[in-house]
């Protein structure tokens, strides 16, 4: 009977340290998950940091008077006047194979003339 304890002593201690083994390595990964959530909800903060200094220069660089400044000032580009312009129509073969949103047959150019 001794010898049945003995072994089932044996047998109970292996189990215990197979257990506690177990909880050790569920505890090592639980942490190493943890600091993992940390750095990805870092890293989350600094994209809406980022995403929203992006919207900020977007918001900034679509202005209509920077934009009008800009083609004025550096590529020497002036507003449409009515008087430089003339109205181009397509011919009815090309305007049937492209459909327009307002339904119409012929498109509508502005093309400033050459004077």
């Amino acid at each position: 009977m001794s010898r049945l304890n003995f072994s089932l002593l044996i047998v109970m201690l292996t189990l215990e340290v197979g257990c506690a083994l177990s909880v050790v390595n569920a505890t090592n990964r639980q942490r190493e998950v943890f600091i993992d959530l940390q750095h990805a909800q870092f890293e989350e903060y600094e994209l809406h940091l980022n995403n929203a200094e992006l919207q900020y220069q977007q918001s900034v660089l679509s202005k209509t008077l920077r934009i009008v400044r800009i083609a004025t000032a550096d590529l020497n580009m002036r507003p449409v006047v009515l008087d430089c312009t003339q109205l181009v129509q397509d011919s009815p073969q090309a305007s049937d194979t492209r459909a327009t949103a307002s339904g119409l047959q012929t498109s509508i150019f502005m093309a400033e003339t050459v004077q």
